[in-house]
């Protein structure tokens, strides 16, 4: 049986402008439950293993808008650089238009008076917030990929916690102006599945205070400090390559950065789904290994290595399970006499499975809800990492777990996870179910067995296509991971790719589900920048002032792919879909 927690409890329909009419009164806790549909569909038996279904604590929402709004969206503006070459700074610039797409369904006229609202909520994804001080990280691969460190990466804290302050700002969905009913992180959630990113995400996402540092409290120890050109050095004046880019000189920049910063966390209760480095170190290692937990946590640095050594390295990276114990054992023993002196730290060691999972049971990461963020101490108990749970009265997530154990950056499913899967969606048939992962159809090529389960097949993504065409009550798969905006149809559900929130153009996503009452269904999907200023100034290092500096600086980060925000049909979009 499947395994459905809830995310609010149900309501009877309401159309649209009953809806509009009414709002301002609804109650806050209510409004976290609404799924405006048209009656009640058959669910299945509640498994026996689920929690009972409890209504999320009361938030206070911003009061509902007059609808359709643009105000802090990107279809108001976006931060866009000024200039064709060198360091470009960061200036409001024009928003992006809603794009009508029509490929799966015609778009009939007078949708937007007859539409009930479904479901409305956000997607993070690939927040990859960073321990720059971690020495389990690949910095030194720069040398033969430049995009293998990023000069913003020291202020990711800063820019996870303004867009968390960007979404509580919203009054709801930006189409329907339904209240917003949950937040999902779809992964990559951590930077180097190390225990202090964990703690730093959970807080980051349920409020408190967080001191970006690791190793010695007093200083910073790590690429930035070292005094190797190769890296952006943002306190002094020597002429490295990034500022001979024209990178500014920030004075002050390394205290800012590992200064105590503090989260309101998210009014909206929120669920988490795992990517890559949340599961594996580096986001490609094997998971487990004693050797780079004795790496991570120690006192010994790589942050050079010749460019022939490093290109071996990065090539290790591309086509397998690796760098590994072997790798990284053979690179210290050959470089050993480079590697910095650091502060242990024990802090930085790599998190389990059961880790990660025990890390979201705890009652002081609970914040809004629900307790475990979609997953209990069964999972806990069945070393497992999917799930389902209700997101309205006729609308169902699931929540899938697509790192291969065995390591490597791209994904798969194990054969038990796509029955399981299979199973889920047969028990739901008369109701909308929604998918969330990290990995996309096309990233899913690993076929590494999972160390656990040797035996046990692995599946593609074009399989997982396959099956979730088969199940014609699935009407969009949610993910992540190759930082790009992209929406891909599949001929009876919307792929639905966001950009990440580490490299530029850092985005989420509002996603709105409506029944158009005409046979048709829409998922209007509109990005949202953190609620840092788009105008970066130099000498402002206060919490703001460090996000706004973190989104600039991912603008110019050398090696930065210049797609990421994807075309005009990537972006804001209302998406036609057959209510099969």
């Amino acid at each position: 049986m499947p395994r459905t927690r809830s995310a609010a409890p149900s309501v009877t329909g309401l159309d649209r402008r009953a809806f509009l009419t009414a709002a301002g009164a609804v109650g806050a806790t209510t409004a976290l439950a609404l799924a405006y549909g048209t009656g009640a569909a058959p669910t299945a038996a509640p498994d026996r293993f689920a929690p009972p279904l409890v209504a999320p604590e009361p938030v206070v929402a911003p009061p509902v808008p007059r609808v359709p709004y643009a105000e802090g969206t990107t279809l108001a503006t976006v931060a866009t650089p000024r200039g064709a070459a060198g360091y470009r700074r960061l200036a409001e610039g024009p928003g992006w238009d809603r794009v009508v797409r029509a490929e799966l369904a015609a778009a009939r006229p007078g949708r937007d008076d007859r539409r009930t609202v479904l479901a409305s909520f956000v997607q993070f994804t690939d927040l990859h917030l960073v321990d720059v001080q971690n020495p389990l990280r690949h910095e030194y691969l720069r040398v033969r990929a430049a995009g293998a460190w990023r000069p913003q990466e020291a202020l990711s804290v800063a820019g996870a916690v303004s867009l968390v302050e960007r979404v509580n700002s919203l009054p709801g969905g930006p189409a329907t102006g339904a209240p917003l009913s949950f937040a999902m992180t779809t992964g990559d959630n951590t930077d180097n599945n190390s225990s202090i990113e964990l703690d730093w995400f959970l807080t980051a996402m349920s409020g408190g205070r967080i001191t970006p540092n690791s190793g010695d409290p007093r200083h910073y120890e790590g690429v930035q400090n070292s005094n190797h050109p190769l890296y952006w050095q943002p306190d002094s004046d020597l002429r490295d390559a990034d500022k001979i880019r024209g990178f500014p000189g920030v004075p002050g920049f390394l205290e800012a950065a590992t200064r105590t910063v503090t989260s309101p966390g998210l009014r909206l209760p929120w669920y988490s789904t795992v990517g890559n480095h949340d599961s594996l170190p580096g986001g490609c290692c094997t998971p487990d290994d004693p050797f780079l937990a004795e790496i991570a946590t120690g006192g010994r640095k790589l942050e050079l290595l010749p460019a022939d050594e490093a290109i071996r390295a990065y090539l290790a990276v591309l086509g397998g399970p690796g760098p590994g114990r072997r790798e990284f054992a053979d690179l210290l023993k050959a470089h050993g006499r480079r590697a910095r002196s650091v502060t242990p730290d024990e802090r930085r060691v790599p998190f389990t499975r059961a880790g990660y999972l025990r890390a979201h049971l705890a009652p002081r990461y609970t914040g809004p809800g629900p307790h475990g963020h979609g997953y209990t101490a069964a999972d806990l108990d069945a070393d497992r990492l999917y799930y389902s749970f209700r997101i309205a009265e006729d609308v169902v997530g699931v929540s899938l777990d697509t790192t291969d154990p065995g390591g490597h950056h791209t994904g798969s499913l194990g054969s038990g996870q796509l029955r399981w899967l299979d199973r889920t969606l047969r028990a739901h048939p008369y109701e909308h179910v929604l998918v969330f992962s990290h990995h996309t159809s096309t990233s899913m090529d690993n076929t590494v067995p999972d160390p656990a389960h040797p035996a046990e097949r692995r599946h593609s993504g074009a399989e997982l296509v396959a099956l979730l065409s088969r199940h014609r009550n699935v009407r969009a798969w949610i993910n992540g991971h190759s930082h790009r905006n992209q929406i891909t149809p599949h001929g009876t559900f919307w792929e639905v790719t966001t950009a990440s929130h580490v490299d530029f153009p850092q985005l989420a996503r509002v996603v709105e589900v409506t029944d158009n009452r005409d046979g048709t269904l829409s998922l209007f999907t509109t990005l949202v920048e953190s609620g840092a200023p788009s105008r970066t100034d130099f000498g402002d290092l206060s919490q703001r002032g460090l996000a706004a500096l973190y989104r600039e600086l991912s603008c110019n980060a050398p090696g930065a792919r210049s797609d990421l925000s994807g075309g005009p049909g990537d972006r804001n979009t209302e998406l036609l879909l057959k209510r099969h």
